[in-house]
């Protein structure tokens, strides 16, 4: 009977039901292992250690990579006989990679050759054995499709970006969990809607691994970070994501987005990226030094000094981002090269208001005081 119900079940004639029980199944994976790794961390000491540039006071695990990891794998695992198998195989390999290089940094340290490395292999595995890439600029300044080895380059040029500006968001409490979690729970309606369930599959996946996670990473007693280990396989899923949506939505001349997907990719990943060219900008220009040397010059360290808790910052980013993500949904309307010239300045507008809101109520404030 049961052999008959495998054989004759098919994920597309149900697919809520299916991508449910994979959320709830990567949930539940990622909360029965988050003690364990808590209690492993701290009985062998595989601790951060606050230093000058961190915001938190006390020793923390950085180990929650490994729960993210291990539900994604048995998620994949377990449906990839009934989906795209060469897909998730494909992201499975590229994720292990990322996890095993990820880890070691975690544990030890490693080199920014090697993790840059890792990446680019990472990234070639999806893109040559899929062919899933960036095929074209979608008329952006006029540039339409793009030859093949151009594209192959490119999208391997996205890859890294997303992968290292996601890194470089995972300095508060939820922040970098949070904005993870909008962007996929908006890629998993996005590829439910296209009906490429494989994908959709993949997204509700990280979504039940990241609730699991983001409970004990604003936890006070049982906090835990995700590490180089959980944002390096974070980083590479949305990357995977975008570039996903935006080859379906270039090669489908009927999709919704044919000529959106760029604004909406761009719109979705808006905090990461604009806060890693905002970050350069400064280290090059401003204060002629590295870009990759570390300092507080992030957006969520300008929250902190401003007075806003981790809470507030997290709450008030993702916020902002979700509205970005909703303004762009409404401007598909509008010529391509409209739509991200506006988005550059409706969203640098957006993430520089609540300084002026809180400049404004701390005046206000001080006058009633008087």
């Amino acid at each position: 009977m049961i052999e008959t119900l495998i054989e004759n079940f098919n994920p597309e004639n149900s697919p809520i039901i299916w991508l449910l029980a994979a959320f709830l199944l990567a949930f539940i994976i990622a909360q029965q292992t988050f003690p364990t790794i808590l209690y492993v961390a701290k009985k062998k000491h595989l601790m951060d250690e606050p230093d000058s540039r961190s915001l938190h006071s006390n020793n923390t695990p950085t180990l929650g990579g490994i729960g993210i990891f291990l539900s994604l794998v048995v998620v994949m695992t377990i449906v990839g006989a009934m989906l795209n198998t060469k897909v998730l195989l494909l992201v499975m390999g590229g994720l292990t990679i990322l996890f095993f290089l990820g880890l070691k940094d975690d544990l030890t340290v490693l080199s920014a050759r090697s993790k840059f490395l890792g990446q680019l292999v990472a990234a070639l595995l999806l893109i040559v054995f899929t062919d899933t890439r960036i095929i074209g600029f979608s008329k952006i300044l006029d540039v339409d499709v793009l030859p093949y080895w151009v594209s192959i380059f490119f999208t391997l040029f996205v890859y890294i970006l997303i992968i290292n500006a996601y890194n470089l968001i995972d300095g508060i409490d939820g922040l970098a969990g949070s904005i993870a979690l909008l962007i996929s729970i908006v890629f998993s309606l996005l590829f439910y809607d296209s009906g490429a369930l494989s994908l959709a599959t993949i997204s509700v996946a990280l979504i039940g691994a990241l609730l699991a996670f983001l409970r004990l990473n604003f936890s006070k007693k049982n906090k835990i970070f995700m590490g180089d280990t959980g944002s390096m396989i974070v980083g590479f899923l949305l990357a995977f994501f975008t570039i996903s949506f935006i080859s379906q939505s270039q090669t489908n001349i009927n999709s919704d987005y044919f000529k959106a997907s760029p604004a909406l990719a761009l719109a979705m990943l808006f905090f990461p990226l604009m806060d890693t060219f905002r970050i350069f900008f400064i280290r090059i220009f401003v204060l002629k030094k590295s870009p990759f040397e570390a300092d507080k010059n992030h957006i969520h360290h300008r929250f902190i000094q401003a007075g806003f808790t981790h809470i507030q910052t997290t709450v008030f980013i993702v916020a902002i981002n979700l509205v970005i993500i909703v303004i762009a949904f409404n401007m598909l309307h509008l010529n391509l090269n409209t739509q991200i010239g506006l988005l550059l300045i409706y969203g640098s507008i957006l993430y520089y208001l609540p300084f002026v809101l809180k400049r404004n109520f701390a005046k206000q404030r001080d006058k009633i005081e008087i």
